[in-house]
């Protein structure tokens, strides 16, 4: 599916103390996209037409005022600490109320849900944030309904994101809307994102939920594992990389992680076999490129955690 205009305006909003990478994220995705002839052409606007400065400290420059956007088809919001407190910027709601107006889509990257729902655009609607922000965001606005998982969130033409690097997910979900999944695969690849991630997906995997074990034996044996969830990770062969016993490992392994070997290797292949189907590999595919061997291997595994 092509673009439906040849022109499609982007409105990029930032204020002081915004988070720069939920800034540029995105706009790296335009901008490729535009390389590639999609039509995206983004503004970089404050509410007063100032330059900016970011939660790092650089100094970022906008290219106008809210109130010179003539016309917006996509609104991005990115977040930054200063929106989750009390107290949200009146000059900033009302650059947004403006922007959206007349926008087909409305978005926001981490903290940013906080400047959305504070203009009442998330009562009703599902949403995300960053996941230590989510259940704040749902006790502030009580008539959204927050997703403290997925990596994105859409509910009719408003998307927010999860934390700074999912700004690149929406985006290239956006690609994807507007151009197809090749184009938005082919994004992903000149930008070395190593996997697309969906917005189902959660915000963290398995490797970060697991408490990270006190021994650099069993730490480098965890990330040996989440960077090559198909190589080989049977107790023995781990065993003999750490030059230890079957029995002495699991012990390690156990305390550091609260897993047996087995059960962690299972959890990370399974969650990077889903990664996968989602990201358009077949079954079968992602069952034999995640190390779980045979599609009716992966499937067994999901009936037995369907959590996943």
């Amino acid at each position: 599916m092509g673009l439906s205009r040849p022109s499609v305006p982007v409105a990029v909003l930032v204020f002081d103390g915004v988070r720069l990478l939920d800034v540029t994220g995105p706009l790296e995705v335009f901008d490729v996209a535009a390389e590639l002839g999609t039509g995206y052409v983004v503004t970089v606007c404050s509410p007063d037409g100032r330059d900016i400065t970011t939660s790092s400290g650089l100094r970022l420059g906008v290219d106008c005022a809210v109130a010179e956007v003539a016309d917006v088809d996509t609104l991005v919001v990115p977040g930054g600490e200063c929106l989750v407190k009390p107290g949200a910027d009146a000059e900033l709601l009302g650059a947004i109320g403006h922007l959206s107006r007349g926008a087909r889509r409305v978005t926001s990257v981490c903290a940013g849900a906080f400047a959305l729902g504070a203009a009442g655009m998330l009562d009703g609607r599902r949403a995300t944030t960053h996941w230590r922000h989510a259940d704040l965001l749902q006790e502030r606005y009580p008539a959204a309904e927050v997703d403290a998982e997925a990596i994105y969130v859409r509910d009719g033409r408003v998307l927010t994101s999860a934390g700074v690097s999912s700004g690149i997910d929406l985006a290239l979900a956006l690609v994807e809307e507007d151009a197809g999944d090749v184009l938005a695969h082919e994004i992903a690849r000149e930008l070395v994102v190593f996997m697309r991630r969906r917005g189902a997906q959660p915000q963290l995997s398995v490797p970060a939920r697991t408490p990270r074990p006190r021994r650099d034996l069993v730490r480098t044996l965890c990330d040996e594992v989440a960077a090559d969830p198909a190589g080989d990770h049977c107790l023995t062969s781990m065993a003999q990389r750490a030059g230890l016993s079957t029995r002495h490992l699991s012990r390690l392994f156990k305390e550091g992680t609260g897993q047996t070997p087995a059960t962690y290797v299972a959890a990370v292949r399974r969650e990077a076999a889903v990664a996968l189907v989602l990201s358009g590999e077949t079954v079968a595919a992602a069952a034999r490129r995640s190390g779980l061997g045979s599609d009716e291997t992966l499937r067994r595994h999901l009936r037995a955690h369907p959590e996943d």
